[in-house]
């Protein structure tokens, strides 16, 4: 039986005009729909993925807190320190390369579970590191695994979702990021006083907390419908869809829409070729893609966030504030701040837009930024503790406004605006430009603060202008399009999936024929 059809029109729909017109009508949450339920809870496996970066980052900031970790490692410094918090970074640009051939070829299912076992292994080593070396060779395996299950976790999430529910749930996985990190700066916090190396063992250890319940769950977890589709196994795809989007009905308006704009987009990708690397570069469109991908890879680490994300300890150093229980404490603080404003942002991101996130995210961090720089060059010269505490508060602040753009819509914009064909080798390049640059501010960052201390932050006050004015100028609005839809804003009408104009009767005849056809043909 054929689901009620909602006919209202409008162009301010989540998921686009075409998709709106084939969903049921209902006065029910979706919670209270057994399939819609059952895979939002299957798609929170890959959604911790970003967890395991974000045990990562808190993890270092922590343990650079702890007098036994320093002494039991020699007091790394300056560029040592560097190659410590890069090693992940290391690992992690190391396998990105294939990673995006691996998910396009073996399926995002297998490659998640690969990371998983990898990261369960590299936590395994690291809490039993009897040196620097061991310690360095585990965060590079950590990197590697992370990626392995950082890359094709958004693309299953983003192919898998409800439409209604893609913006969000894309959003939200970033987010999960501060759900590791919460658990790394609060499990230090928690063994700063244990005398013994199981001071920062037990936090170690503790990294494979989330990939673990990740292994629990993932037997559930369906392989991406598009991907399926790609590989000719349209009926794989299909059955996914009915059975997860609705909920049995094998005769749902909303399956036939979606397997149909999914097999146009993709059979339009084969007709024009672009699916190898160079299509990356092929059309202006494409290239518009590439450049803010690469862009935003690049912005998120060099706004700033790079310097209080893996060297709070110097920072809180630089303004006075050196007890290692002041220190754990903010750091946990913190996490749970973040995490709390960049879950907020995601369940905003349908109804404000990605493009006034962003702007409002850069303008605030600038203006953070600069009341940092100016008060931490005050408590400098004159030790002035109300000038070190605005510090602290501008910490706050620059988190909050980073968390509102850069956090929810870090990986999910990439993965929105790439067609299916490129989406996985795009993501990769914006995660090149992510890692790339992380391993040059691991090196980069704790020089210039031991050097130069306050004035380092002007630097990134420069960079926010920039990041601002691009981004004003260039990232367009994706709201209100489904996830085959978007191509219009970079390719022009005439990318727009064919079932969207058979859905508003602009096609008729003989052109419907042709379209049944291709859709047939996949």
């Amino acid at each position: 039986m054929l689901p009620k059809i909602n006919k209202k029109k409008g162009s301010n729909y989540i998921a686009g005009d075409a998709i709106q017109e084939v969903l049921p009508v209902t006065d029910k949450y979706w919670f209270q729909f057994s399939h819609l339920l059952r895979l939002n809870l299957v798609l929170l496996v890959p959604l911790l993925s970003s967890s395991v970066a974000g045990y990562d980052g808190s993890l270092m900031n922590g343990l650079q807190t702890l007098p036994q970790w320093e002494n039991y490692f020699g007091n790394p410094t300056g560029a040592l320190l560097g190659l410590v918090n890069a090693a992940q970074s290391i690992g992690s640009v190391a396998i990105l390369p294939l990673v995006g051939l691996l998910s396009d070829r073996l399926g995002r299912k297998k490659v998640l579970l690969t990371g998983i076992v990898i990261i369960l292994i590299a936590t395994a080593i690291g809490a039993g590191s009897v040196n620097l070396g061991m310690l360095v060779f585990s965060r590079v395996l950590v990197g590697a695994g992370g990626m392995l299950t950082v890359q094709p976790a958004p693309l299953l999430i983003a192919e898998l979702a409800y439409p209604t529910h893609r913006g969000k749930y894309t959003s939200a996985f970033w987010t999960m990021y501060y759900l590791g990190s919460i658990l790394a700066s609060w499990a230090t916090f928690g063994t700063q006083n244990y005398a013994s190396s199981w001071s920062w063992r037990i936090p170690t250890l503790l990294q494979a907390c989330w990939p673990i319940v990740q292994l629990c769950g993932f037997y559930w977890v369906p392989e991406s419908p598009r991907w399926l589709v790609a590989k000719d196994r349209v009926e794989e795809a299909r059955n996914i869809l009915v059975e997860y989007h609705a909920g049995g009905d094998t005769s749902s308006a909303l399956v036939e829409l979606e397997m149909r704009e999914i097999s146009d987009s993709i059979n339009l990708d084969r007709m024009s070729q672009s699916t190898g690397w160079s299509s990356l570069v092929a059309t202006s469109g494409n290239r518009r893609r590439l450049f803010i991908a690469v862009f935003l890879g690049a912005a998120a680490q060099w706004n700033g966030i790079g310097v209080v994300s893996y060297y709070l300890t110097l920072v809180l150093n630089t303004i006075g504030i050196t007890s290692t229980f002041t220190q754990t404490l903010i750091n946990g603080l913190l996490q749970i701040f973040n995490f709390f404003a960049a879950l907020s942002a995601a369940f905003l991101v349908d109804r404000l837009g990605r493009r006034t996130l962003f702007i409002w995210s850069n303008i605030g961090m600038l203006i953070s930024y600069i009341i940092w720089t100016a008060c931490s060059a005050v408590n400098t010269e004159t030790g002035s503790k109300p000038a070190g505490i605005v510090v602290v508060v501008c910490l706050f602040t620059f988190y909050f406004h980073y968390d509102i753009a850069y956090t929810p819509l870090l990986i999910s914009y990439p993965t929105e605006i790439f067609n299916f064909s490129l989406r996985s080798k795009g993501l990769t390049c914006e995660l090149l430009s992510i890692y790339g640059s992380l391993i040059i501010a691991a090196f980069v960052n704790p020089v210039g603060l031991q050097n130069i201390a306050w004035r380092y932050y002007i630097v990134f006050c420069c960079f926010l202008l920039v990041i601002l004015v691009v981004t004003y100028f260039v990232f367009p609005e994706t709201k209100g399009y489904s996830l085959e839809e978007i191509a219009v804003l970079f390719d022009g009408p005439d990318a727009a999936p064919a079932s969207k104009y058979v859905s508003e009767g602009k096609l008729v005849g003989k052109e419907v024929e042709e379209v049944e056809q291709i859709e047939h043909k996949a």
